[in-house]
């Protein structure tokens, strides 16, 4: 049981094929591992066994007749509480939602079931999906499998904890300021953001994406053959493309790789950090890239300017809610969005310049490379029931500043591991690319995973 939960999506694909493996045999071991685990990591929201079961049997008659769905075919899939399921309440993390089931599918839940997959349940959340961390007024917090006094990060909690924990091999987070890169960097797992609008999402916004959570680059790509699927839904997501998703083995050698490790605002970037993410260059360096420094480029201005206006959008959306319903939100969330209530159209307009400010600065400083090298996140997990590594709401975003320009740019970023801290939690590497790119960021993942010293197994 245990050896088929740490199989990759990859490999339980092949076995499937050859015969040697079973989608049922493996979501009974997957649901096996959560009930096992799922009491220390309340990583998941609204799980049904049944529901799986019945899907990995149908999947098992699909592949004895040689007629499989798709590439998910029998893999064991988890979707972000925000990633809306048909018959299914999206809370989005907060107790102040009304618990009204979903309509429809979100366009990653649809592709997921039309291709076949074994949908285990949803995964956590923190209010609103505004902190990184897995603290959350309506789910339980959940913890990091690495030390379980740790948050995972967030807002991808779950995902990246059932990642790690071996609920499956897929996962599919969201992102709009490294809500999938800053808890695969503390998770040590592969989180992908594409370019904005590669993946369809709904409902859309500026800056927001779906993307892999993954044990493996492979499997990140493989996900991504569903996710990137035409969804009519989205009106703001860039024409389909039929790219060779899972063609991700290239050698290194020649790529102009940047380093950065100085944001330009925000919190320093802790030495084990720094040292890791310099170990990566060297190592790309060895085999032939051409590593240069990238200078800082955020300012201040941008980042309290992209703060301002996210205050200010929640405070209109929150003045809607009844009082009580207000009342049961995060603390928090309730104090950050209190300090956009106030504020006049200009600081409002101002701080949404912004956004295009932060755009053209990520662009102009990163485009004279392939790829680019920095922290994912400049500091290590803090503590589980902590909402954000300053735990001031007056500072909520002092530790995204390697993470949220690609937001607003839309090009493509995946964290992956690249170390471990001295007492042993996992140090994340962001690779970012040109925008549309999504592949080349792939594959220089994908080499790194072949450069990089021997992971270690997560504790748990």
């Amino acid at each position: 049981m245990a050896e088929l939960t740490e199989l990759t999506a990859t490999e339980l694909v092949a076995g499937y094929r050859a015969g040697t493996l079973c989608p049922v045999e493996v979501t009974e071991a997957v649901l096996a591992r959560i009930e096992r685990l799922e009491p220390m990591l309340s990583a998941l929201y609204a799980p049904d066994a049944e529901v799986a079961r019945a899907a990995a049997r149908a999947s098992r008659r699909r592949w004895q007749s040689g007629e499989p769905l798709g590439p998910l075919d029998g893999i064991p899939v988890t979707l972000k509480e925000n990633i809306a399921t048909r018959g299914t309440p999206t809370p989005l993390g907060t107790a102040a939602t009304e618990l009204t089931p979903a309509a429809e599918d979100a366009p990653a839940a649809a592709r997921v079931r039309e291709c076949g997959g074994v949908l285990l349940g949803k995964t956590t959340m923190p209010d609103y999906g505004m902190l990184t961390s897995g603290l959350s007024s309506f789910h339980t917090a959940t913890r990091n499998p690495w030390d379980r006094a740790c948050t995972p990060g967030g807002s991808s909690a779950g995902a990246a904890a059932a990642a790690v924990a071996g609920y499956g091999p897929l996962h599919a987070g969201t992102d709009i300021g490294g809500s999938i890169r800053l808890p695969a960097g503390w998770c040590g797992i592969v989180g992908f953001k594409p370019s904005f609008g590669r993946v369809p999402v709904f409902p859309p916004y500026p800056g927001r994406v779906a993307g892999p959570m993954t044990r493996t680059v492979a499997d990140a790509a493989l996900f991504m053959s569903v996710l990137a699927l035409p969804d009519a839904r989205d009106h703001l997501c860039l024409p389909f493309e039929e790219i060779p998703w899972l063609d991700v083995e290239r050698d290194p050698a020649g790529l102009r790789v940047g380093v950065q490790l100085d944001a330009g605002v925000g919190l320093a970037v802790d030495g084990e950090i720094r040292a890791a993410v310099e170990d990566a260059a060297r190592r790309f360096e060895a085999v032939g890239a051409f590593v240069e420094p990238v200078p800082p480029f955020l300012t201040r201005e941008m980042l309290d300017g992209l703060d301002r206006f996210w205050r200010a959008r929640f405070a209109v959306e929150f003045a809607e809610l009844p009082a009580e319903r207000r009342a049961r939100i995060l603390p928090y969330i309730a104090e950050w969005v209190a300090g956009g209530a106030g504020l006049t159209g200009e600081q409002v307009y101002s701080g949404f310049a912004q956004i295009d400010a932060m755009a053209v600065a990520a662009l102009r400083a990163t485009g004279g490379f392939d790829v680019v090298l920095a922290p994912t996140c400049p500091v290590r997990a803090p503590a589980f029931d902590q909402p954000s590594p300053t735990g001031d709401p007056a500072r909520p975003f002092e530790h995204i500043a390697f993470t949220v320009p690609y937001n607003m740019s839309g090009q493509p970023a995946v964290s992956l591991n690249c170390g471990y801290t001295a007492d042993g939690m996992p140090i994340g590497l962001q690779i970012s690319g040109r925008r549309f790119a999504d592949l080349a960021v792939l594959r220089a993942a994908a080499a790194f995973e072949r450069l990089r010293p021997p992971q270690r197994p997560c504790p748990l």
